[in-house]
């Protein structure tokens, strides 16, 4: 597939960098010469310097003959610009564009198609809002997925010592739990990822990834973890967008502090936010400033400024200072990687998060959802099956019939989505997969996603 992305930001490399392993051809648009030289120096795909606007640029990076355009710039109008020009003048026949103000995703009818003509349109602050929102309604996950419409979650949690199933077998699952259906899927230890058996013996420690109906994860998380109190008291560093977007999610139960360090846009939040939060001006790294607020006694800590270092250390200090659990937004991958599972309990990574969303939209096949594990690590699909035994390599076989690629499990299936009562199966060498079974896959390595998509693709005679 020819993909031409607009931006070699963090966005725009991670997204290249992922579509070049999975065999795709890359060009690169960036006004950065350097940004562009880093990409070429690591992976084997093309780079144009040039403004994503122009028309010439354009033609030089073959738009005439791309599949999709993804335009990631920081620069909403040039992405929308860039998605009018290739809609009209070029007729890409996907057009997905990333957007930092909510304006236009608020706004459908100006991404039309006789408008700016938008097929997709990403907001990374939501996204992120969005999975904070979640790890603050489960306190104990480290990592919160949902798919099938929210019927299935797939939960990463820390193992503690204390947990009922801890240096058990991973089949005594089962016995803690008969009446409820899980799956644990994957187990990282010391950083490696194990694909577990039945034999797998869990340790304290290990970071659990576990599948399981939505309404049930619960009473698995219970099995890992000790259960931890709701969260009441949380503090917020940074009054950003994403702190913003937190702020009001959480006010309906909780009275978050803020902390900005712009007297200006504290008077903002003021605003925005009257009696829904606690505005305080000063800086996030100032002990006395800290102490003074309390921040031993918050259940959770969440530094989201637009700068790595300050949220690390703010976060550090937090935990220091006996702050229960703190989440930190780190943009450099490196330093995520070193941050997370220390004394920063969650670091996440906005470039992740926003992958996830655009990869759904650039897999072959029919991908509902791709999540991304570990940082990119590994990765989970939700794929739905069409066709039948004639024109399908998936449909009416029984799993252990399929020939799934190394490194990679069916993990689970939903059967009937859009009727009245939906089945959540966990996957068994016996199921039988049937036509529009939303079906997760779970994959270990990412080499392997486009076998993935090519298997669960139907033969011509489907048409």
């Amino acid at each position: 597939m020819k993909i031409l992305i607009l931006g070699a930001g963090r966005v725009g490399a991670s997204l290249a960098e992922q579509l070049v392993l999975e065999k795709n051809d890359i060009t690169v648009v960036d006004t950065v010469a350097e940004s562009l030289s880093l990409l070429q120096e690591r992976f084997d795909l093309r780079t144009i310097q040039g403004n994503a606007t122009s028309l010439q640029v354009l033609e030089q990076a073959g738009i005439q003959d791309t599949d999709i355009l993804i335009a990631v710039t920081a620069d909403d109008e040039a992405n929308l610009v860039a998605c009018a020009l290739a809609h009209r003048r070029f007729n890409v026949p996907r057009r997905i564009a990333r957007f930092r103000s909510s304006q236009w995703v608020q706004n459908p009818d100006l991404l039309a198609p006789e408008a700016f003509a938008v097929d997709v349109a990403i907001s990374p602050e939501q996204t992120v809002t969005d999975y904070l929102l979640k790890l603050i309604e489960i306190p104990e996950a480290l990592q919160v997925i949902e798919f099938a419409r929210g019927l299935v979650s797939l939960l990463a949690v820390k193992a503690d010592a204390a947990s009922p199933i801890v240096g058990h077998p991973v089949r005594d699952l089962r016995d803690h739990l008969p009446h409820i259906e899980s799956r644990i899927v994957a187990i990282f230890r010391a950083g490696y990822a194990i694909m577990p058996d039945g034999n797998t013996r869990i340790e304290a420690g290990d970071e659990v990834f576990f599948l399981a109906s939505t309404q049930h994860i619960r009473q698995v998380t219970k099995e890992l973890r000790k259960e931890e109190h709701a969260v009441k008291r949380m503090m917020i560093v940074g009054g950003g967008n994403i702190g913003l977007r937190v702020a009001k999610g959480v006010s309906s139960y909780i009275t978050p502090k803020i902390i900005e360090g712009n007297r200006a846009r504290c008077n903002v939040l003021a605003q925005q936010l009257s009696g829904q939060a606690l505005v305080l001006h000063g800086d996030s790294t100032d002990e006395e400033l800290l102490a003074q607020e309390n921040v031993g006694g918050m259940d959770l800590f969440l530094a989201l400024t637009n700068d790595d270092e300050n949220n690390i250390m703010s976060a550090l200090l937090a935990k220091k200072m006996g702050a229960r659990r703190v989440i930190a937004l780190i943009n450099r991958r490196a330093y995520a990687e070193l941050m997370e599972g220390g004394r920063v309990d969650v670091a996440i990574t906005p470039s992740h998060a926003t992958i996830g969303e655009l990869l759904k939209y650039v897999r072959r096949g029919d991908v509902a959802a791709v999540h991304s594990l570990r940082r990119g690590a590994a990765e989970a699909l939700e794929v739905v099956a069409h066709g039948g035994k004639t024109t399908s390599r998936v449909v009416g076989r029984k799993i252990e019939e399929i020939d799934l690629p190394s490194g990679s499990s069916i993990v689970a299936l939903v059967r009937g989505i859009d009727g009245d009562q939906p089945q959540v199966l966990m996957a068994h060498h016996d199921t039988v997969i049937e036509s529009d079974d939303h079906v997760i896959v779970f994959v270990a390595d990412k080499r392997m996603i486009p076998k993935i998509e090519k298997l669960f693709q139907v033969s011509a005679g489907f048409f």
